[in-house]
């Protein structure tokens, strides 16, 4: 078994990024890695919760709320949040908004780390 942390930059829509990383997360905890997501810039967006995509398009807080309810820890950048707008109340259950000295953690525990 593998420990990733998984960084993403992007919001969802604006590109294939944040997809790929979540598709990339459900794989690798559905093959029994520790998988751990990080929300970093406007890739807080992703935990918005309450998404409405338009039709036939991919709902990003659905795949990543499906990540925090199989038990993927996942966490946004407090100072990133914030600069958008969102506080606690706006992001998905189970994700937690988290400082910089987290993702150090993180990173230095992790076997892997991968950016999207």
């Amino acid at each position: 078994m593998v420990s990733f942390t998984i960084i993403i930059y992007d919001a969802p829509i604006a590109k294939e990024r944040p997809l790929s990383a979540l598709r990339f997360a459900w794989t690798a905890d559905l093959e029994g890695h520790q998988v751990r997501i990080w929300l970093f810039e406007n890739g807080v967006y992703l935990a918005k919760k309450d998404q409405k995509p338009a039709q036939g398009l991919t709902n990003y807080g659905q795949l990543l709320e499906d990540l925090v309810k199989g038990d993927v820890e996942v966490k946004a950048c407090v100072v990133c949040a914030e600069a958008r707008g969102l506080k606690q109340a706006d992001l998905i259950e189970g994700v937690k908004l988290a400082t910089i000295h987290e993702l150090v953690e993180w990173t230095t525990t992790s076997d892997k780390v991968i950016t999207f």
